[in-house]
């Protein structure tokens, strides 16, 4: 529920404040593709995961089976084989994972570097959401979520924006 810390503006002397409520142990965990096809427009899929608060052994963020639903939507809008190029994020190394892939046949994984943020459109995205959250504090957790899904929403609609992204890692899509 803290929001990102951003710079703005201010009066002269007076330092603007953000009041935020104290620490929560909800969080809202996201997962997203962005998508390019030769001959169409990029897209963003997403999804959002809320946690709601203490449970023991439950994991906060997204599971195996999660992302296993992600791409199986991924794969129902786009109506073709998917060609993933993943991080390295142990959930996504993990032996579960690799039993979920195995039985997609339309799904071929390609695992980055260790650490190579530059080469995921993503993490382009995550960066512009974080800066349009700056200094804005929600009191619960579903005004954040739907905030966020605004914001994401907003971003499907600029093909211009996701285009961007996907150029700026630097990385051949053309399928040749």
């Amino acid at each position: 529920m803290r929001p990102p810390r951003g710079r703005t503006w201010g009066r002269r002397g007076r330092t603007p404040v953000v009041r935020v409520t104290a620490a929560s142990t909800k969080r809202v965990s996201l997962a997203a593709l962005v998508c390019t096809r030769t001959g169409h427009r990029p897209r963003l899929i997403y999804r959002t995961l809320v946690h709601r608060g203490p449970g023991r052994g439950r994991r906060k963020g997204f599971t195996e089976a999660d992302y296993a639903r992600l791409l199986d939507a991924a794969h129902q809008q786009l109506g073709g084989p998917i060609v993933l190029v993943w991080d390295n994020l142990n959930t996504h190394r993990s032996a579960t994972m690799r039993w979920l892939i195995d039985a997609r046949r339309w799904l071929t994984v390609y695992q980055l570097p260790p650490y190579a943020p530059e080469f995921k459109p993503v993490e382009a995205v995550w960066s512009h959401l974080k800066r349009s959250l700056a200094n804005l504090a929600k009191h619960d957790i579903d005004q954040l979520t739907g905030l966020v899904k605004t914001r994401l929403k907003r971003m499907q609609y600029l093909p211009g924006l996701l285009d961007g992204y996907l150029t700026g890692t630097g990385l051949d899509f053309s399928g040749a």
